[in-house]
């Protein structure tokens, strides 16, 4: 479930953040974990065109690449698969430089942070845990809390509950033109970072507002970008 609550009256603007290849450097490792739960099964998928699924949930992602007609009795297993294989790398992942100063310069700012995970609530704690940043997290969300997973907008609805959120009153930070689409449904701009691998010039295409190299270029950008401007016309 969704955890953590936010007072709307304290704070009717916010951010929320997409979580793996945003604040966290971990798109390609999802990249090997698809692939080597792929070949388990006996699919030659080649890992560019995984990792240009990455961003999608698992349901979306394994539709994606192999077909309406794979044998969908394997789609569970893959999931599976690939999160025990993913589990492998928790050891060794890493945020991007600046998230978690990022992720307090908004809190400090005004701003309603919220985490828009689709993983597993095991896995979101982990990576709670690599972004050292939970005193300025006001709420999170984990698969449990999306019935479809991106590129429908599901989490990002179940993301703007957990905040006490408005759609009109708030951003949404990702790495992949999955994230830009579902954010595009409910009209929430989307701030594109390169990190996860994906072009400026795609996520321009796919509609974000703004695209910066990562974090660290967010972050040095912040008095005069987006993130500013929101917790400015907040009130804050």
């Amino acid at each position: 479930m969704a955890n953590g609550t936010a007072g709307s009256s304290e704070a009717r603007h916010g951010v929320l953040f997409d979580v793996d290849g945003t604040l966290v450097d971990s798109n390609y490792q999802h990249t090997i974990a698809w692939w080597q739960a792929f070949r388990r099964f006996g699919h030659n998928v080649p890992l560019a065109e995984i990792h240009r699924a990455i961003g999608m949930g698992g349901d979306k992602l394994v539709a994606h690449l192999l077909g309406d007609d794979r044998d969908t009795g394997q789609d569970e297993e893959l999931d599976s698969t690939h999160g025990a294989v993913f589990s492998t790398y928790w050891p060794a992942l890493r945020a991007f430089e600046g998230a978690g100063e990022l992720v307090r310069r908004c809190a400090d700012s005004g701003l309603t942070v919220v985490l828009a995970s689709s993983a597993s609530e095991q896995e979101l704690g982990v990576l709670r845990e690599i972004i050292d940043a939970d005193e300025a997290i006001s709420a999170a969300t984990s698969s449990s809390d999306a019935e479809n997973s991106k590129p429908s907008p599901d989490i990002l609805e179940a993301a703007l509950e957990a905040g006490g959120l408005e759609a009109a009153n708030a951003v949404f930070v990702g790495d992949s033109v999955w994230d830009v689409l579902a954010a595009s449904e409910l009209k929430i701009p989307t701030i594109g970072l390169a990190s996860g691998g994906t072009s400026e010039a795609e996520l321009r295409e796919a509609g974000a507002v703004e695209v910066y190299k990562d974090i660290r270029a967010l972050l040095d950008a912040f008095d005069d970008g987006p993130l500013h401007q929101l917790a400015t016309s907040s009130g804050a």
